[in-house]
């Protein structure tokens, strides 16, 4: 048996410790990289979890569910809105390019089906999809900012 870690072997742990490094760095929460069929995440705390089979697709929208000991005073208004959040660590951006009109602005109408906003993930331009129809009623970040997986980014009235 060979001593010499194969220099594509993403489970080597000088190079798993070389993204844990770039994580404390660029100061991120979870790293998700795939590469064929394996993948590593791996996430402040300490988990670290490696597949060797698909990864399953990340779900880039939720309901806010009512958190415990969430103030009482949260309208009826907010407890119907749903949330898109970013199904993972990335840059937001409301447009494709600078010169293009955003996606979607407050007050916009969509369907499941409509982009809403592109997550820019190790040079890789990410459209997201809404999943929920409704009024736009809140963009939630500001254009070029670094988002965080599971952070919301717009908020929808599904009744309106």
């Amino acid at each position: 048996m060979s001593a010499t870690p194969n220099p594509g072997d993403i489970f080597d742990v000088k190079k798993v410790r070389r993204l844990i490094e770039l994580m404390k760095e660029h100061d991120l929460n979870e790293l998700d990289l795939r590469q064929a069929d394996n993948r590593v995440r791996i996430r402040r705390g300490g988990e670290v979890v490696a597949y060797s089979a698909p990864a399953p697709a990340p779900v880039s929208v939720a309901a806010p569910a009512a958190a415990a000991g969430a103030p009482a005073k949260e309208s009826a208004a907010d407890a119907r809105m749903l949330v898109i959040k970013s199904p993972m660590v990335g840059t937001f951006y409301k447009a494709s390019s600078p010169d293009t009109p955003a996606f979607v602005k407050v007050g916009d109408r969509i369907g499941p089906e409509k982009t809403v906003c592109i997550v820019e993930a190790m040079k890789v331009f990410n459209e997201i999809p809404s999943g929920v129809s409704g009024q736009v009623v809140a963009i939630l970040v500001e254009n070029g900012a670094p988002v965080e997986f599971g952070q919301p980014l717009i908020k929808v009235d599904p009744d309106a």
